[in-house]
């Protein structure tokens, strides 16, 4: 990536992460849209006057912006959503992307405890799973850091191990509406949520709403809604 598509990767970071559009950036700023979509794409060069009116409408300053734009490419970059995200696709096809492993959180937690998932919760407790998810995280963390991680959805509800995972990685929520998580859930073949309780859509709805503020702290948030999984990896990886 050139150091202006970093600048750029940098400034969508912060205006998706406001949940703007282009335009609803052009008329805070001043800066045209069409300009705008040249800097995200790392293909117009920018004044410094054009560049701080930008910053200054993300709430941000040009120095923290280019701060950003420099930092190692890499760093570790973790994938955050509910299930149905897109996290799994995603992340594979990035990994291939940019030539590095990916890692799903969960399968190594399975591993380390010796037992599925579900199994892990129903014989030891969240507890435990909260115990062996930062273990096998903090074991991740420390041997690979060239690595792309598909996150368990719940593991923004542990303060230590999220602030652990957003110290040491690039994170980036898979945003989507409560009926693509479903959409996409059911597409996969399971056909669970509805079979087994009448109530789940509303669940997914409040669960959603429930943890927004957690996965909004991520340095990036992508709206993955009408969207393709190849539009979704060129926007984490703008190269």
């Amino acid at each position: 990536m050139t150091f202006l598509s970093s600048v750029g990767a940098a400034v969508r970071a912060h205006r998706e992460r406001r949940g703007w559009s282009r335009r609803e950036l052009a008329e805070t700023s001043g800066v045209s849209e069409r300009f705008l979509a040249q800097l995200e794409t790392g293909d117009g060069n920018i004044s410094l006057r054009r560049f701080a009116e930008v910053a200054a409408a993300l709430g941000t300053s040009p120095s923290a912006l280019l701060v950003e734009a420099d930092a190692p490419i890499d760093k570790p970059l973790a994938l955050l959503g509910v299930r149905g995200a897109g996290k799994s696709t995603v992340g594979a096809q990035l990994a291939k992307r940019l030539g590095v492993a990916f890692v799903e959180l969960d399968q190594r937690i399975e591993a380390a405890a010796g037992l599925p998932l579900a199994d892990v919760f129903a014989l030891h407790g969240e507890a435990y799973y909260r115990r062996v998810e930062r273990e096998v995280l903090t074991s991740l963390l420390a041997n690979n850091s060239r690595v792309v991680i598909a996150t368990g959805g719940s593991i923004v509800n542990d303060p230590t191990t999220y602030a652990l995972l957003r110290a040491r990685c690039r994170t980036v929520w898979l945003k989507a509406r409560p009926e693509d998580h479903w959409n996409r859930v059911v597409a996969q073949g399971d056909q669970r949520p509805m079979r087994e309780n009448p109530h789940a859509f509303a669940e997914l709805r409040a669960l959603l709403a429930a943890r927004a503020s957690l996965y909004a702290r991520a340095d990036a948030t992508i709206d993955t809604t009408r969207r393709t999984v190849r539009d979704v990896v060129a926007l984490i990886d703008p190269r």
